[in-house]
This record gives structure tokens, C-alpha cells and sequence, in this order.
């Protein structure tokens, strides 16, 4: 590995615990890894191709035989021990997902619990792979089902949580018997190295999880989906890619998980505890910048409350501190590059322009960094980008609404269906909210729901499967008929 000489201290000794099992690319292509808040060079790694998968296929699917076989019970305590050596070294990994993703370092250290969590329910899991026996048609034969790993598995994660995202779909994968090869965004590869090497150490055997870095995912995505060693594909990104990929898996009819794009309500009615939802806005909003596929990206207000609402939301807003994440007194960190800098200035640009007001922040700040002020936009409607696109930022664009049939058609009225919060009181009410809300994860009174212990996923267009709880597990493991006769 070369790393520039500039590499800061307080994380030097940390993104070199990743560094230990680095792979040549060919001809020495490299590509840079850069600290968004401040433009620092953190890190130049191989910049692999098809070779090197096309090569990290071929050991795992050497590998998975042999992991296949291995009594679920070691498997669990290889996981367990994944999980320990990760909270051994939480501020050594969090100072990693700092620098080369951005966020403040409690939310990466927040992050890594989460991780961790990931990894320890499916140690877990691993022992709980049951099958099933059913009655048969007649005496001289049994029938009975039993569950296997899906094989070789291909996955790819982004860049805006990179070790939690890791963690749920290498540790079911790992813990059922499957081999990985996981290729981790170009921007944020550092905790996958590190994360990585923390798995080697806790006796993952060789060839079992396998990384390949690369400055572009096009040619490797192809190869993934394309090579018929690859069983299954795991996807978490845009619907656009998402959509590509699975084109690129049909000609096999191979597995597909994917985790897309989301456009998220959240639904204030008036019976509210309007503190409490203030407080949960502020969590499913401005949480990793807006960075996030369950971000609330449209607030919808019952006309009774929405002054009350927009007016306190503003004001906590307005409390927010954006800066360098290892600033302690820092509460949001940048944004990823400037491309998502633009997309946040040309929604809130396009949102003012028609007849938007900007209750607070919304301008960029000074420095190297993507920086930008948490902004609340009152008096929005349908007519504005920010109404109907995902920002993917920290805007807040409230709209005013009158009932509930309205909010609910509102609220329905997209391509996608991940996440959804609402705040109410009536108990008839929530419950025909979430019935009718089209969403695969609905809060209710509550501005955060992720848990290792519950399925992450979505309907229409935000994807296929689920990650998390036993289901997690399901999506790698294929079943398979047994019938019997008189032996």
C-alpha cells in the first residue's frame, strides 16, 4: 500500500490496521482516497478490474465448499469473535470512517455499534438454520425440506454508511455458509480494508470474504452479475444502478438483493406531540447530512399544527453545528463531494423560486469541504424538485395538508416505498395510517427504526429482500425437497 505522507496522526495508526492483505491491481493503477472535509490525499489503493474479480470469484468459489461444510457452530464463533475485535477497536474505526466519509465521529462510532450488532445476531443465527418435515401421502415415503447456503455472493455497498452496510450483508452471507466478494464504494474503501483484516483475525479462513477496490464499478458490477460462479448479488445504492444490475442478472436468473432509493414522508397529524415530532424530524432528517436512503425527504403537516411545527423545527435546525467531524462540538459533517453539494443548492434554488421560503440555513460554507448549512423550506408543493426528487442533503421542505386521505394519496404518490414516518395519537388513526401507507418500513412516533433485529427493506422500486432479523438470513440460503422412499 503507498499512502501520502500527509496522512494525519490521530488516524494514521487506525487506516493502517486495514492495510494488511492489499492485492496488486495491474501495471500499479492506483486511485486516491480523499478526507471530504478537508480535500487531504488520506490514501492511494490498487484500482482493480475484471481480473482481480474475475480471480476473487474463482477463490471463492474454491473457498465455499469447504465454509459450506464447517459446523455452523464454528462459523458462529469466527462472527462472534469478528464482532468483539470490532468494539475492541471502535475509536481506531471510527477515526478511519471519519476521515474518509465525513460524518462526526460519534455518529461513525454509532455506526460501528450498529455493525457489530449485525454481526453478532447473525453469529446467532448461524445455529438457527432450521429445515421442516411434512406429513406424506402415503407410508413408504417422507418428505422434508432442507435449507443450504446460495453459493458464491456479490456484493456492493456505499458509500454513505460503509461499515454498517458491510456488516449486513457479509454477516448472514458468512454465517450460512456462503463466500463474498465485496467490492465498497471508491470513496469510503478504508473500513472495509480495516474491517476486513479484522475478520482475517478472527480466523475467517482464507478466500471466504474476499474485497476488491476499484475507482469504477461499471466493468466489476458486469463481471459480478455476469460470471455464473456468482450465485446471488447484493446491492445498496441508486434505483438506477439497481435497475441495471438486475437486467445484467436475468440472462441467469440469478438471486438478487437490492436496497434502492427512497423518498421518504413524514406525516404530522394534529392530535401530534408536535416536541416529539420535532425531535424525531431531526433525527430522520438531518442524521448523516440527509445522507441516507430512509431520510425524510417530504414533510407533511396538517394545516392546525404546521406554523407550530415548521417554527420549532427551524429553530432546532438552527442549533446544528456543520463542520470538520472530528471537531467535537460538530453535530453534522460535509457532504460527500460536489456533486451532491450542487443537487442540494439547485432544489433549494428551484424551491425558492417558486414561491418557497427559506426559514433557516441553506447556504454553503467556507472551507475545502462540501459544507452546508441544515435548511427548512416552508410553503412547498408539488410544483418544486424538492417535492418529488430525493435531495439526498440536509433540506427540510414542509407542506401543508388538510386530511387524511389527502396525505395518505400524497405520501403514495411515488416510485418508491422504503422508508415512512408519521406522528399521531389516535390509535384508529395509526393504524389505518400504516396499513395504508405503501412502505416496507413505517416509524410511528419514532424518528429512527433500523435494528439489527427487525428486516430493512422496501416495496416498488426500493428494492428487493430484506436485510436484518431472520429474514436477512433467508435471502442466502436456498431450499431444497427432499422426498424419500423406503430405503
Amino acid at each position: 500500500m503507498i499512502f501520502t505522507a500527509h496522512l494525519t496522526d490521530h488516524v494514521k495508526e487506525s487506516v493502517l490496521l486495514g492495510l494488511e492483505n492489499a492485492i496488486a491491481a495491474p501495471a500499479g493503477a492506483r486511485f486516491a482516497v480523499h478526507n471530504p472535509s478537508t480535500g487531504d490525499l488520506l490514501a492511494t489503493l490498487p484500482d482493480m478490474g475484471v481480473g482481480e474479480t474475475r480471480a476473487a470469484i474463482e477463490v471463492a468459489s474454491i473457498a465455499q465448499t469447504a465454509w459450506a461444510a464447517r459446523p455452523a457452530k464454528e462459523r458462529s464463533a469466527i462472527l462472534r469473535r469478528w464482532h468483539d475485535l470490532i468494539l475492541t477497536h471502535l475509536d481506531d474505526l471510527a477515526a478511519v470512517l471519519t476521515a474518509e466519509m465525513g460524518k462526526p465521529l460519534g455518529e461513525s462510532k454509532s455506526e460501528l455499534q450498529h455493525a457489530a450488532a449485525y454481526i453478532e445476531w447473525y453469529a446467532e443465527e448461524a445455529k438457527r438454520v432450521y429445515g421442516e418435515t411434512f406429513p406424506a401421502p402415503s407410508t413408504d415415503r417422507r418428505m422434508l425440506v432442507i435449507k443450504q447456503p446460495v453459493g458464491v455472493v456479490g456484493t456492493i455497498t456505499p458509500w454513505n454508511f460503509p461499515a454498517s452496510m458491510v456488516a449486513r450483508k457479509i454477516a448472514p452471507a458468512l454465517a450460512v455458509g456462503c463466500t463474498v466478494i465485496l467490492k465498497p464504494a471508491e470513496q469510503t474503501p478504508l473500513i472495509a480494508l480495516a474491517m476486513h483484516t479484522l475478520a482475517r483475525r478472527a480466523g475467517l479462513p482464507e478466500g471466504v470474504f474476499n474485497l476488491v477496490l476499484a475507482s469504477e464499478g461499471d466493468a466489476i458490477g458486469r463481471e459480478l452479475c455476469s460470471n455464473p460462479k456468482v450465485r446471488k448479488i447484493s446491492f445498496t445504492g441508486s434505483t438506477e444502478v439497481g435497475r441495471i444490475l438486475m437486467r445484467q442478472c436475468s440472462d441467469q436468473i440469478k438471486k438478487v438483493s437490492l436496497e434502492l432509493g427512497g423518498s421518504a414522508p413524514f406525516i404530522v397529524f394534529e392530535c401530534a406531540d408536535i416536541d416529539a415530532a420535532v425531535d424525531g424530524a431531526i433525527q430522520a432528517k438531518f442524521r448523516n447530512a440527509g445522507q441516507t436512503c430512509t431520510s425524510a425527504n417530504r414533510f407533511y403537516v396538517q394545516a392546525a399544527v404546521y406554523d407550530e411545527f415548521a417554527g420549532k423545527l427551524a429553530e432546532e435546525a438552527r442549533k446544528l453545528v456543520v463542520g470538520d467531524g472530528f471537531s467535537p462540538a460538530v453535530t453534522i459533517g460535509p457532504l460527500i463531494d460536489e456533486r451532491a453539494m450542487a443537487k442540494v443548492e439547485a432544489h433549494v434554488t428551484d424551491a425558492v423560486s417558486k414561491g418557497a421560503t427559506l426559514m433557516c440555513g441553506g447556504t454553503r460554507l467556507e472551507g475545502a469541504g462540501a459544507f452546508y448549512t441544515p435548511a427548512v423550506l416552508s410553503g412547498v408543493d408539488r410544483r418544486m424538485q424538492v417535492a418529488c426528487d430525493e435531495t439526498f442533503g440536509p433540506v427540510a421542505p414542509i407542506i401543508r395538508f388538510e386530511t387524511i386521505e389527502d396525505v395518505i394519496t400524497e405520501a403514495n404518490d411515488t416510485i418508491y416505498g422504503l422508508a415512512a414516518y408519521f406522528y399521531a395519537t389516535e390509535l384508529k388513526k395509526v393504524w389505518h395510517v400504516a396499513e395504508a401507507l405503501e412502505y416496507g418500513m413505517i416509524g410511528i412516533n419514532a424518528g429512527r427504526m433500523s435494528s439489527e433485529a427487525a428486516p430493512f427493506g422496501g416495496l416498488k422500486q426500493s428494492g428487493i429482500g430484506r436485510e436484518g432479523s431472520r429474514h436477512g438470513a433467508e435471502d442466502y440460503l436456498e431450499m431444497k425437497y427432499l422426498c424419500m422412499g423406503n430405503i
